[in-house]
Protein backbone atom coordinates (compact mmCIF):
# COMPACT_ATOMS: atom_id res chain seq x y z
CA UNK A 1 0.00 0.00 0.00
CA UNK A 2 1.12 3.62 -0.55
CA UNK A 3 1.51 5.94 2.16
CA UNK A 4 0.18 9.72 0.89
CA UNK A 5 2.91 11.97 1.53
CA UNK A 6 1.98 15.44 3.55
CA UNK A 7 3.26 18.63 3.05
CA UNK A 8 3.74 19.79 6.91
CA UNK A 9 2.33 23.38 5.63
CA UNK A 10 -0.98 22.14 4.85
CA UNK A 11 -1.46 20.63 8.49
CA UNK A 12 -4.22 22.61 10.23
CA UNK A 13 -3.67 23.11 13.69
CA UNK A 14 -5.78 20.89 16.13
CA UNK A 15 -8.85 24.02 17.13
CA UNK A 16 -9.81 23.77 20.44
CA UNK A 17 -13.13 22.21 20.17
CA UNK A 18 -11.24 19.55 18.34
CA UNK A 19 -8.66 19.52 21.53
CA UNK A 20 -11.69 18.60 23.29
CA UNK A 21 -12.65 15.99 21.68
CA UNK A 22 -9.48 14.60 21.40
CA UNK A 23 -8.96 15.13 25.59
CA UNK A 24 -12.12 13.20 25.91
CA UNK A 25 -11.24 10.38 23.99
CA UNK A 26 -7.35 10.28 25.21
CA UNK A 27 -8.84 10.20 29.16
CA UNK A 28 -11.52 7.26 28.13
CA UNK A 29 -8.19 5.24 26.88
CA UNK A 30 -5.89 6.07 29.79
CA UNK A 31 -8.67 5.17 32.44
CA UNK A 32 -9.61 1.70 30.60
CA UNK A 33 -5.71 1.19 30.33
CA UNK A 34 -5.16 1.83 34.24
CA UNK A 35 -8.07 -0.60 34.77
CA UNK A 36 -6.29 -3.46 33.36
CA UNK A 37 -3.07 -2.70 35.64
CA UNK A 38 -1.41 -5.33 38.59
CA UNK A 39 -0.24 -3.79 42.03
CA UNK A 40 3.44 -4.86 40.81
CA UNK A 41 2.77 -2.75 37.74
CA UNK A 42 1.62 0.31 39.49
CA UNK A 43 4.48 0.25 41.20
CA UNK A 44 7.02 0.08 38.30
CA UNK A 45 9.74 2.71 37.55
CA UNK A 46 8.64 4.95 34.55
CA UNK A 47 11.10 6.91 32.20
CA UNK A 48 9.98 9.87 34.84
CA UNK A 49 12.43 9.55 37.28
CA UNK A 50 10.93 10.61 40.48
CA UNK A 51 7.61 8.26 39.19
CA UNK A 52 6.44 5.38 39.31
CA UNK A 53 3.29 4.66 37.27
CA UNK A 54 1.04 5.70 39.87
CA UNK A 55 2.74 8.65 40.70
CA UNK A 56 2.69 9.77 37.38
CA UNK A 57 -0.78 9.38 37.09
CA UNK A 58 -1.47 11.08 40.47
CA UNK A 59 0.30 14.10 38.39
CA UNK A 60 -2.13 13.85 35.69
CA UNK A 61 -4.75 13.40 38.22
CA UNK A 62 -4.13 16.73 39.72
CA UNK A 63 -3.49 18.35 36.27
CA UNK A 64 -7.53 17.48 35.54
CA UNK A 65 -8.84 18.40 39.15
CA UNK A 66 -7.28 21.47 38.54
CA UNK A 67 -8.80 21.42 34.93
CA UNK A 68 -12.02 21.18 36.30
CA UNK A 69 -12.08 24.10 39.39
CA UNK A 70 -10.92 27.27 39.20
CA UNK A 71 -10.35 27.14 42.61
CA UNK A 72 -8.33 23.99 42.34
CA UNK A 73 -6.24 25.29 39.46
CA UNK A 74 -5.15 28.60 41.66
CA UNK A 75 -4.74 26.57 44.81
CA UNK A 76 -1.76 24.73 42.53
CA UNK A 77 -0.23 27.45 41.42
CA UNK A 78 -0.32 28.94 44.55
CA UNK A 79 0.96 26.24 46.31
CA UNK A 80 4.02 25.06 42.87
CA UNK A 81 4.97 28.98 43.22
CA UNK A 82 6.04 28.00 46.94
CA UNK A 83 7.48 24.93 46.01
CA UNK A 84 9.56 26.60 43.43
CA UNK A 85 10.99 28.78 46.15
CA UNK A 86 11.96 26.13 48.62
CA UNK A 87 13.16 23.69 45.95
CA UNK A 88 14.83 25.95 43.70
CA UNK A 89 13.03 24.44 40.29
CA UNK A 90 11.16 25.07 37.41
CA UNK A 91 7.37 25.76 37.57
CA UNK A 92 6.66 22.99 35.64
CA UNK A 93 8.67 20.47 38.31
CA UNK A 94 7.15 22.27 40.77
CA UNK A 95 3.46 21.99 40.03
CA UNK A 96 3.69 18.64 38.96
CA UNK A 97 5.05 18.12 42.55
CA UNK A 98 2.55 19.68 44.35
CA UNK A 99 0.09 17.53 42.21
CA UNK A 100 1.88 14.37 43.05
CA UNK A 101 2.63 14.96 46.77
CA UNK A 102 -1.12 16.17 47.75
CA UNK A 103 -2.39 12.96 46.48
CA UNK A 104 -0.26 10.61 47.51
CA UNK A 105 -2.46 8.71 49.54
CA UNK A 106 -4.74 7.41 47.03
CA UNK A 107 -4.72 4.01 46.27
CA UNK A 108 -4.34 2.99 42.50
CA UNK A 109 -8.38 1.72 42.32
CA UNK A 110 -8.86 5.52 44.17
CA UNK A 111 -6.63 7.32 41.63
CA UNK A 112 -8.91 5.33 38.75
CA UNK A 113 -11.98 6.15 40.30
CA UNK A 114 -11.51 9.49 40.93
CA UNK A 115 -9.76 10.10 37.34
CA UNK A 116 -13.10 8.80 36.00
CA UNK A 117 -15.04 10.96 38.33
CA UNK A 118 -13.71 13.85 37.02
CA UNK A 119 -12.71 13.40 33.34
CA UNK A 120 -15.93 15.17 32.01
CA UNK A 121 -15.84 17.55 34.23
CA UNK A 122 -12.13 18.43 32.98
CA UNK A 123 -13.09 18.61 29.47
CA UNK A 124 -16.27 20.49 30.18
CA UNK A 125 -14.06 22.97 32.69
CA UNK A 126 -11.11 23.89 29.81
CA UNK A 127 -13.59 23.91 27.03
CA UNK A 128 -15.77 26.86 28.82
CA UNK A 129 -12.40 29.27 28.77
CA UNK A 130 -13.37 32.31 27.61
CA UNK A 131 -11.31 33.63 24.73
CA UNK A 132 -10.04 36.26 25.80
CA UNK A 133 -8.14 34.77 29.01
CA UNK A 134 -7.36 32.08 26.39
CA UNK A 135 -5.19 34.51 24.56
CA UNK A 136 -3.35 35.31 27.63
CA UNK A 137 0.70 34.96 27.65
CA UNK A 138 2.03 32.66 29.57
CA UNK A 139 6.16 32.84 30.84
CA UNK A 140 7.08 28.45 30.92
CA UNK A 141 10.77 27.69 32.04
CA UNK A 142 10.64 24.21 31.11
CA UNK A 143 10.97 22.31 28.42
CA UNK A 144 11.49 25.72 26.71
CA UNK A 145 11.62 29.04 28.40
CA UNK A 146 9.40 31.15 25.95
CA UNK A 147 5.79 31.74 26.34
CA UNK A 148 2.61 30.57 25.50
CA UNK A 149 -1.18 31.74 24.92
CA UNK A 150 -2.78 30.05 27.79
CA UNK A 151 -5.25 28.64 24.90
CA UNK A 152 -2.14 26.43 23.41
CA UNK A 153 -1.55 24.99 26.83
CA UNK A 154 -4.98 24.32 27.66
CA UNK A 155 -5.66 22.71 24.03
CA UNK A 156 -2.56 21.09 23.36
CA UNK A 157 -0.25 20.61 25.81
CA UNK A 158 -2.02 18.94 28.50
CA UNK A 159 -3.67 16.91 24.95
CA UNK A 160 -0.16 16.11 24.73
CA UNK A 161 0.94 15.30 28.13
CA UNK A 162 -1.90 12.75 29.01
CA UNK A 163 -0.83 11.27 25.31
CA UNK A 164 2.67 10.78 26.55
CA UNK A 165 1.53 9.44 29.67
CA UNK A 166 -0.45 6.68 28.33
CA UNK A 167 2.73 5.75 25.98
CA UNK A 168 5.00 5.68 29.48
CA UNK A 169 2.86 3.61 30.81
CA UNK A 170 2.58 0.94 28.06
CA UNK A 171 6.56 1.17 27.61
CA UNK A 172 6.92 0.90 31.53
CA UNK A 173 4.42 -2.20 32.03
CA UNK A 174 4.37 -3.82 28.76
CA UNK A 175 0.16 -2.84 28.27
CA UNK A 176 -1.39 -2.73 24.96
CA UNK A 177 -1.07 0.94 23.93
CA UNK A 178 -4.16 1.55 21.40
CA UNK A 179 -3.55 3.44 18.50
CA UNK A 180 -5.76 4.89 15.51
CA UNK A 181 -5.24 6.91 12.90
CA UNK A 182 -7.99 8.96 13.65
CA UNK A 183 -7.08 10.20 17.21
CA UNK A 184 -3.31 9.05 17.99
CA UNK A 185 -2.65 9.84 14.15
CA UNK A 186 -3.89 13.34 14.40
CA UNK A 187 -2.36 14.12 17.99
CA UNK A 188 1.09 13.14 15.95
CA UNK A 189 0.30 15.06 12.74
CA UNK A 190 0.35 18.38 15.06
CA UNK A 191 3.33 17.20 16.70
CA UNK A 192 5.19 16.91 13.18
CA UNK A 193 3.62 20.34 12.62
CA UNK A 194 4.89 22.16 15.18
CA UNK A 195 8.71 20.36 15.36
CA UNK A 196 8.95 21.37 11.68
CA UNK A 197 8.08 25.15 12.65
CA UNK A 198 10.47 25.18 15.28
CA UNK A 199 13.56 24.01 13.19
CA UNK A 200 12.45 25.13 9.69
CA UNK A 201 14.60 23.24 8.18
CA UNK A 202 13.38 20.77 4.52
CA UNK A 203 13.29 17.46 5.42
CA UNK A 204 11.03 13.95 4.61
CA UNK A 205 9.98 12.02 7.95
CA UNK A 206 8.65 8.69 6.94
CA UNK A 207 6.81 7.00 10.13
CA UNK A 208 5.27 3.86 10.97
CA UNK A 209 2.67 2.40 12.77
CA UNK A 210 -0.96 3.04 13.22
CA UNK A 211 -0.35 6.91 14.02
CA UNK A 212 2.23 7.15 11.35
CA UNK A 213 2.47 8.92 7.75
CA UNK A 214 4.72 10.51 5.25
CA UNK A 215 5.66 14.22 5.91
CA UNK A 216 7.88 16.49 3.79
CA UNK A 217 9.09 20.23 3.60
CA UNK A 218 11.08 20.99 1.09
CA UNK A 219 13.40 20.24 -0.88
CA UNK A 220 16.17 17.69 0.20
CA UNK A 221 17.24 18.17 3.34
CA UNK A 222 17.44 15.09 6.36
CA UNK A 223 15.43 12.21 5.83
CA UNK A 224 14.06 10.16 8.90
CA UNK A 225 12.69 7.04 9.04
CA UNK A 226 11.20 5.67 12.50
CA UNK A 227 8.23 4.74 14.24
CA UNK A 228 5.00 7.12 15.04
CA UNK A 229 5.57 7.23 18.82
CA UNK A 230 9.55 6.37 18.93
CA UNK A 231 9.19 9.89 17.20
CA UNK A 232 7.01 11.48 19.50
CA UNK A 233 9.34 9.91 22.77
CA UNK A 234 12.83 11.30 21.08
CA UNK A 235 11.11 14.85 20.91
CA UNK A 236 9.50 14.82 24.29
CA UNK A 237 13.11 14.18 25.44
CA UNK A 238 13.05 10.66 26.57
CA UNK A 239 15.82 9.30 24.47
CA UNK A 240 19.25 10.49 22.93
CA UNK A 241 18.50 12.61 19.71
CA UNK A 242 20.75 14.66 16.76
CA UNK A 243 20.32 16.21 14.00
CA UNK A 244 16.67 17.38 13.29
CA UNK A 245 15.64 15.40 16.13
CA UNK A 246 17.15 17.12 18.74
CA UNK A 247 14.60 20.05 18.22
CA UNK A 248 12.31 20.36 21.43
CA UNK A 249 9.10 20.00 21.13
CA UNK A 250 6.84 20.65 24.51
CA UNK A 251 4.86 17.57 25.76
Amino acid sequence: MTMTTTDVTTITSIDHRQAMGLQACELDRAITMLRTLDPEQWATQTVCPDWDVRQMWLHVLGACEAGASIRENLHQMGAARKRCKQLSVTLEAGLSGVQVAERDDLSAAQLVERLERVAPKTVKGRARTPRPMRAVKLAVDAPVVEKWALGYLIDIIYLRDMWMHRVDTARATGSDLVLTPEHDGRIVADVVAEWARRHAQPFTLELTGAAGGTFTAGDGGERIGMDAVEFCWVLAGRSEATGLMSTVVPF
